[in-house]
């Protein structure tokens, strides 16, 4: 069997992969489903892919999976053939990216985790089967016309920053754990309206919507396929596009072009500017938006603090990094907006 980890450095392999002459195709896929032995699953579902040469990020739980990846356009047939193999992921739902360069992943994982989505839900009667009801972006265009339906986005703060439905709700926070009771606060006057939640690709708002019949919601919908497929879809069909600006992913790219709009700006200099990264200052490493102008100035660094450190010595930079965790540090100022959103849906 493979190895299930490799053994090359992170900047050998991200070299190797900008070397590669064949294009590839990003995609991302989940589905719930009972997996009786996510170990046993991982290992084989590990092996059958590194030989099709893909890369990625892909969680396996007792709950299903969620994976995103890139295949090597040669390989792609095969790897379709491959899912069908699996029962519970025959016809599986492929959200092929927008914007996409090949450039998303470099090396291949898969873990095993508790849930394919963490969601901090401990009541042992919820149920994922009991979900909302699937909207395609024809019926979503339609519902939302609806100055009534209230539109729901289930991602983090600085997902919907850079990029977001027509008149959507945000729920500031950092996890979609902290937001799943937060969006049944936000809306407990509103029960009896037609709710539409949305993520990038559907695993979150999929999840968000049976939490919410849970809780009592009554006329609860989910985009079928999320950001990503309502984008291919309304190029496809030449519907309206409903999404202002960037649809933020979680892969080397940091976000693909859906509207024209930049609707976020750059946090150092306040212009327009919609372009996630991370500090160059690896003893921060903080997600936020720089213009190219700050990029030049700040030296890809997130402040001037940031910068000098970046200056030091090699020693004196691991010295000042040693025992520090940073954790998922991401620039945050949404909770500011918080009584603002309340009032709004008031």
């Amino acid at each position: 069997m493979a190895l299930l980890h490799n053994r090359v450095s992170q900047k050998e392999l991200k070299k190797l992969l900008f070397e590669e002459k064949e294009p590839r195709i990003t995609l991302s896929f989940y589905k719930y489903a009972f997996i009786e032995s996510p170990t046993i699953f991982r290992d084989e579902f590990y092996k059958n892919l590194n030989d099709l040469k893909v890369f990625g990020r892909i969680y396996v739980a007792g709950e299903g999976i969620n994976a995103q990846m890139s295949i090597p356009e040669s390989e792609f047939k095969n790897f379709k053939q491959y899912l069908e193999t699996i029962s519970y992921l025959r016809d599986v739902r492929l959200n092929i990216a927008v914007d996409d360069d090949g450039k998303s992943f470099w090396v291949l994982k898969v873990k095993v985790r508790n849930k394919i989505v963490a969601d901090g839900i401990e009541d042992s009667n919820f149920d994922m089967r009991k979900k909302g009801k699937y909207v395609d972006p024809d019926s979503f265009n339609k519902l939302t016309a609806d100055p009534e339906t209230i539109v729901v986005d289930m991602r983090n703060h600085y997902e919907y920053e850079v990029g977001h439905f027509e008149n959507a709700i945000e729920v500031p926070s950092e996890t979609f754990r902290e937001q799943l009771p937060m969006a049944v606060n936000m809306l407990q006057e509103k029960k009896d309206k037609n709710i539409i939640m949305y993520c990038t690709g559907g695993i979150r708002c999929e999840k968000a919507s049976a939490y919410m019949l849970h809780n009592g919601f009554k006329n609860v919908y989910h985009l079928e396929g999320g950001i990503i497929q309502y984008a291919n879809k309304v190029k496809e069909e030449h519907l309206p596009n409903k999404f202002l600006g960037k649809n933020f992913v979680f892969d080397g790219r940091l976000g693909e072009k859906i509207g024209d709009e930049i609707i976020s700006r750059c946090h150092q200099c306040g212009a327009p500017c919609d372009s996630h990264t991370n500090c160059a200052n690896e003893g921060c490493h903080l997600l936020f938006i720089q213009c190219d102008a700050c990029a030049v100035k700040y030296e890809g660094c997130c402040s001037a603090e940031c910068q000098a450190t970046n200056h030091l010595p090699e020693e004196e930079k691991k010295q000042k990094r040693k025992g520090v965790k940073n954790g998922i540090m991401v620039f945050n100022k949404s909770r500011k907006r918080m009584d603002s959103l309340m009032k709004q849906i008031g």
